[in-house]
């Protein structure tokens, strides 16, 4: 493989050949039925099966097709604990690996982009990629300066690939819905193509990470790598250690585990405010449990930063407003403030009692001072919504979201998986709380801020 493998006609082969091989999986399915084997036991061996083909193409061909795989990852643990097994490898292999680029092409990258000197720039440079994920790979080096840096060189062809494969992958979305139940895979392919021109703009992430890296500069639970030179298809940061969180997942200890889970909730829900900005790629691959100093505790190291989503004001207040409401029990209310906001359209009338009890098993982890995040909880939170059955599938259907939620919508599931994978018990309540405009009621809000500034004011006083 000279780079990305790019042609259309070898990617659109590809991926052409994954619903040809589900409709195959279903007749063999069909045939196990009739010998008398279980339906659920079909099923279930039909879904991993599906699973392992569709994992495995998406790896080779990076692109848009692996950054699916990728957005999808997070979701696993909403799987049944037989099929969701050999996910998990297939899909830990998709966030941190993939075939890598020829070095030959990498060279020719940088040489192109930072001049024939390039080596000049740098005192070491390791041919062999530390990671490979779907629009570029990142090389460990050392700058001329002696810092250890992040090299990430983008594929060539990247933004041709990325928009082919997810124009591909949209023709059959429905044939990929059933291997996450309750998800509707088609928006999720729409809102990873609409942002292809921002994940191919490495001026762009620049100027998010370093955004970032400036307001957690002195933060003792966020750390930033901060960008060290950029250029087109080449970006270069400060390198930093730590354990990505897919092996905190796969063999973390409990207090790892908590201590990844509450700071990964308290880095997404406090970047809008803090920075205007949402990182809005949370799967495990961009997060690092690092060891602090000298007894401090556990960091949590941030990367890529070339999907996000601008929240000058920080999260919109009608989503705390709505969660407060709904755990106050208000239906009325709520049902009145998802009309005012799009959420259901004006030709749809539902019942705001049910709407309450539909939210209400999702806003979960919002009630209690602590939360035990697990797979069971999210399987029984897809299971509710996945049974055709059922009011919620039903209510779920025809509930709207738009647009200006989207992304939102997206790293709020996502982040929820992760904090399941990891089996993470978590104080998610405190983040919402203290980031989440609405969340608390505004008598509440003012004593907050009020209590914050008496801190302040004794801080200064005391020099503490």
């Amino acid at each position: 493989m000279s780079d990305l493998p790019r042609k259309a006609v070898t990617r659109t082969a590809k991926l052409a050949a994954l619903p040809l091989g589900f409709a195959g999986r279903a007749t063999w399915g069909l045939g196990k039925r009739i010998g008398g084997r279980s339906a659920e036991i079909v099923a279930r061996e039909l879904q991993q099966r599906t699973a392992e083909q569709l994992f495995k193409v998406l790896g080779e061909l990076k692109g848009g097709a692996m950054k699916f795989g990728q957005a999808m990852s997070v979701f696993e643990s909403a799987l049944p604990e037989e099929v969701a097994g050999p996910y998990r490898a297939a899909l830990t292999k998709l966030q941190d690996a993939a075939p890598p680029m020829p070095t030959a092409t990498v060279h020719a990258v940088l040489s192109e982009r930072l001049g024939e000197d390039w080596r000049e720039l740098f005192t070491e440079f390791e041919d062999k990629p530390s990671a490979a994920a779907s629009i570029g790979q990142v090389h460990r080096a050392v700058w001329h300066d002696g810092r250890e840096v992040a090299v990430k060189v983008q594929y060539p062809g990247a933004g041709e690939a990325l928009l082919s494969d997810l124009a591909q992958l949209s023709r059959f979305a429905r044939l990929l819905g059933p291997l996450i139940p309750g998800m509707d895979v088609k928006p999720l392919i729409t809102e990873l193509r609409d942002r292809v021109a921002e994940e191919l703009d490495y001026e762009q992430e620049a100027a998010s990470q370093r955004e970032h890296a400036a307001e957690f500069a002195d933060d003792p639970d966020v750390f930033v790598p901060d960008v060290v030179h950029q250029c087109d298809q080449v970006l270069v940061t400060e390198w930093i250690d730590g354990i990505p969180l897919s092996e905190v997942i796969a063999d973390g200890t409990p207090e790892e585990r908590d201590r990844a889970g509450q700071l990964l909730a308290g880095f997404l829900f406090s970047g809008p405010a803090r920075t205007g900005l949402l990182h809005a790629d949370p799967h495990p691959g961009n997060f690092r449990l690092m060891p602090g100093e000298e007894g401090e505790p556990w960091r949590l190291g941030v990367l890529d930063f070339g999907t996000v989503d601008r929240l000058p004001g920080g999260f919109p207040p009608t989503i705390g407003t709505c969660m407060r409401l709904a755990l106050e029990g208000e239906a009325e209310a709520v049902y009145q403030l998802l009309c005012d906001e799009g959420f259901v359209k004006e030709s749809i009338d539902l019942d705001p009692d049910g709407v309450l009890e539909y939210l209400l098993p999702i806003i979960e982890p919002a009630e209690a001072e602590e939360f035990a995040f697990s797979r069971g909880w999210i399987r029984s939170q897809a299971a509710r919504i996945a049974d055709v059955r059922s009011p919620a599938h039903q209510l779920a259907k025809q509930l709207n979201l738009p647009p200006s939620y989207l992304l939102i919508h997206r790293v709020t599931l996502s982040t929820i998986g992760v904090l399941c994978q990891l089996n993470a018990t978590v104080r998610l309540r405190d983040e919402l709380e203290s980031w989440l405009p609405g969340f608390l009621a505004p008598d509440d809000e003012t004593e907050a801020a009020a209590d914050e500034d008496a801190a302040e004011l004794v801080e200064e006083k005391t020099g503490s």
